[in-house]
């Protein structure tokens, strides 16, 4: 299981040197405190050189798909932050609650339309709850939905797979963006890509890889990333009845207990790879220049010196300072819209269907292969 095995590796220490399975040296930072301090140093620096099967990759679709917040740094990084911040608004964000409230109603009425057998969470759910979010506030065409969800698959598990599927899944969804751009421009709309494509600070705007990084990634780590966290989520309370029932006993719990499972099942491992551009003194190590190094979020979030009981789920816990979405100047700048999602995911779930419960309470769901996201391939429950 991997929650225990990330469990494991904090207790053994707070920042281990070692090789991962794709050949890359680096140091794991798992304890709390030495992640947040990792994420916080200057001499802690995002790199172009560690994309995934880099060599094979031509230099325009590494710009195309790098150049956004969370592979930059000060002074492109605070540029790139202010013009998108100035449009992807926590206003922007709230307006979008009555419609997500009518996508979950829909949704679950397809769910108990199915009745009868187990049906999967995931697919049914999970999944299209995001992707329509996602969609809808970026502005992608319905029909393209299908395509970008089987193509961030691809990409968000870049590592494990062939290179040339890699290259080939990235370059089809920079030239489904590199459309979208085109079109809002021509024929601009209410929605986020267009805003982001108008968007001015002074004389300032956002280029062309610019736009195409950010949309790119809001795309992929703006659905992928919520999945995980609802079915991640939903798992974790079925497996802790006892917290299952609280929570149904007391609705007002419902915000307390998604940041509860964002810290105990985290939709994303590791942060993106950074680099150090010099030696980096990290608790009592010191991390030597040009080392690759990597916050384990999931073992940050199981830290017992941080965390009292941190292998339990208390969806009371108080003083809940996990780092699900990241620390410091690249904290997640969609994490109000996850946490909204989640929540109302959540509750509706519980509303509305009394006895969700496990289809398979005695197997551990498959999860997707890779470092970085956390999710499962599918959850079958019962819905009544």
């Amino acid at each position: 299981m991997r929650n225990a095995a990330f469990g494991a590796l904090v207790e053994s220490g707070p920042i281990h040197h070692t090789t991962l399975f794709t050949g890359v040296p680096v140091w794991l930072v798992t304890g709390h405190a030495e992640a947040r301090q990792l994420l916080t140093h200057p001499n802690v620096v995002k790199s172009l050189t560690e994309v995934p099967h880099r060599e094979h990759f031509p230099e325009a679709l590494i710009k195309a798909t790098n150049t956004h917040m969370l592979a930059t740094n000060p002074p492109d990084h605070t540029r790139l932050r202010k013009l998108v911040s100035a449009v992807f608004t926590r206003r922007r964000i709230d307006e979008l609650e009555p419609r997500i409230k009518q996508l979950s109603a829909s949704l679950l009425d397809e769910l108990a339309a199915r009745g009868g057998g187990p049906v999967d969470l995931l697919g049914g759910y999970g999944y299209p709850l995001p992707i329509t979010v996602i969609c809808e506030l970026i502005g992608v065409p319905s029909l393209q939905r299908d395509d970008f969800r089987e193509l961030s698959q691809v990409a968000m598990t870049g590592p494990v797979q062939p290179p040339e599927v890699y290259v080939a899944a990235v370059t089809k969804l920079v030239g489904l963006v590199r459309g979208m751009i085109d079109e809002k421009r021509a024929n601009p709309g209410e929605d986020l890509l267009s805003a982001l494509v108008a968007v001015r600070d002074g004389g300032d705007k956002l280029t062309d890889d610019e736009l195409t990084s950010m949309i790119y990634l809001l795309l992929i780590a703006g659905h992928e990333t919520t999945v995980n966290l609802i079915v991640n989520g939903v798992y974790a309370l079925l497996t802790h009845p006892e917290q299952l029932a609280k929570l149904r006993a007391d609705r007002s719990l419902v915000a307390s207990a998604v940041e509860e499972l964002l810290r105990y099942d985290s939709p994303v491992m590791v942060t993106i790879p950074a680099l150090t551009n010099g030696p980096v003194e990290i608790g009592d190590v010191t991390v030597p220049d040009g080392a690759v190094v990597l916050a384990v979020v999931s073992a940050a979030n199981r830290d017992p010196h941080r965390f009292t009981a941190p292998d339990t789920v208390d969806i009371t816990r108080s003083d809940n300072s996990h780092m699900s979405f990241g620390h410091g100047i690249h904290h997640c700048l969609g994490a109000p819209l996850a946490r909204l999602e989640a929540r109302i995911a959540v509750n509706d779930l519980l509303e509305r269907f009394p006895s969700l419960r496990l289809a398979k309470p005695d197997e551990e769901p498959a999860r997707y292969p890779g470092l970085l996201l956390n999710g499962m391939t599918r959850l079958d429950v019962f819905i009544d």
